[in-house]
């Protein structure tokens, strides 16, 4: 008997895939326009959704089948603390395409949040989100 994810699962490139999330990595980036975020520093909270068949992990319980979150986690923790850029947009990016390098998915979601942009009125988060995949 072959078991599949159900079809047209909202959020999925193409409707078929399964998910792994991994949210809230967080490090101090020296990303931002300003002299004073590329001097002082600043943390930054990424949250990722890779787009995957986990049907071969899930049955065969092997790690290789899969993505190793924890290789994930470092991954991004890394590109957060290299740089630096001057928006999250291009940090955004550099991680999407660092996972799609890195490990065996269709898309990723990637999600940068600043939570303490510099901006002059009381806010709750700054994110920018953006999904990129394969094809």
């Amino acid at each position: 008997m072959t078991v599949r994810s159900a079809p047209g699962r909202p959020g999925s490139p193409s409707g078929d895939l399964d998910a792994v999330t991994l949210r809230g990595i967080t490090a101090t980036g020296y990303h931002g326009i300003f002299d004073h975020e590329r001097r002082d520093g600043q943390p930054f909270v990424v949250d990722i959704v890779l787009h995957l068949d986990l049907q071969p992990a899930g049955t065969s319980d092997d790690l290789a089948r899969t993505a190793h979150y924890g290789e994930l986690a470092d991954l991004v923790h890394g590109i957060i603390e290299g740089g630096p850029f001057d928006l999250i947009e291009a940090l955004a990016e550099t991680i999407a395409a660092s996972v799609l390098g890195s490990f065996p998915v269709a898309a990723v979601d990637v999600t940068v949040h600043k939570p303490q942009a510099p901006i002059e009125v009381p806010f709750g988060d700054v994110a920018v989100t953006l999904r990129r995949s394969r094809a």
